[in-house]
């Protein structure tokens, strides 16, 4: 129990903290040398220099600690979140998060630190890898989520808006990060993430053939899928207005 609950709440001492960050560093490290299948606890806690007890004060498992780094971005990220203005919409307010995460010179994001194309690349392949970096990240998305909610005052779980804006932005994230690591320019996620952006509110000119929407009914985008971001209503959503009903 006593693992467990600091797991969940890791130490925030400068000692706990780059105890952690040694782990996650080395496990990654060791990972991308020698895939996951060949490395283990132990020679994870022997490339740092502490014991398995220690080790297991922080992560349940070596993919745990693998794709710790990919946790502590959802912190910022949502650190950047939380401090971004009221009175900026809540898909905004995401983007907003997003670039100041990949413009921090203190903690570097993906496209300056070394191993995550690489981490991204094995998750596709590696089952066990895959699924620890889902969880991180839809947790991660979770925090985002409530936090959009305690902005515009909603219940988030009746509410579609905060779940509707941060999985559009985490979308359009996503979709970026993926189109990096199969490119081949390191620094080319910041540009990729605002095109991923601005593809959310595209919507072409309406034409004289366009119908008119019925009295309390948005009107659609042109070859989306019903309640996609490319909506009129979902975007509604996304911005934090009611959608017409």
């Amino acid at each position: 129990m006593g693992a467990e609950r600091e797991r969940r709440n890791p130490r925030r001492g400068p000692k706990g903290t780059r105890t952690r960050e040694a782990l996650g560093e080395a496990a990654l490290r060791l990972v991308r040398e020698r895939g996951p299948a060949a490395v283990s606890v132990e020679d994870v806690t022997d490339a740092v220099g502490v014991s398995r007890r220690t080790f297991s004060r922080y992560f349940a498992s070596k993919e745990e600690a693998v794709v710790d780094g990919i946790r502590a971005d959802c912190a910022r990220i949502n650190e950047a979140l939380a401090a971004r203005p009221e009175t900026e919409t809540p898909l905004t307010a995401y983007r907003a998060a997003l670039r100041v995460w990949l413009a921090d010179p203190v903690n570097p994001a993906w496209h300056r630190r070394d191993g995550v194309r690489e981490l991204l690349r094995l998750a596709e392949h590696e089952a066990s890898l895959r699924a620890v970096l889902r969880r991180v990240l839809l947790e991660g998305e979770a925090a985002s989520v409530r936090l959009v909610a305690r902005r515009l005052g909603a219940d988030p779980e009746r509410d579609l808006r905060p779940a509707v804006a941060v999985g559009s932005g985490a979308a359009a994230l996503m979709a970026a990060a993926r189109a990096w690591t199969s490119g081949d320019d390191r620094e080319a996620l910041p540009a990729l993430v605002e095109e991923a952006f601005a593809l959310l509110g595209a919507e072409p000119p309406p034409t004289p053939t366009d119908t008119p929407a019925e009295p309390g009914r948005a009107r659609a985008v042109p070859g989306a899928r019903p309640g996609a971001p490319g909506t009129v209503a979902a975007r509604h959503l996304a911005d934090g207005a009611p959608a017409a009903r």
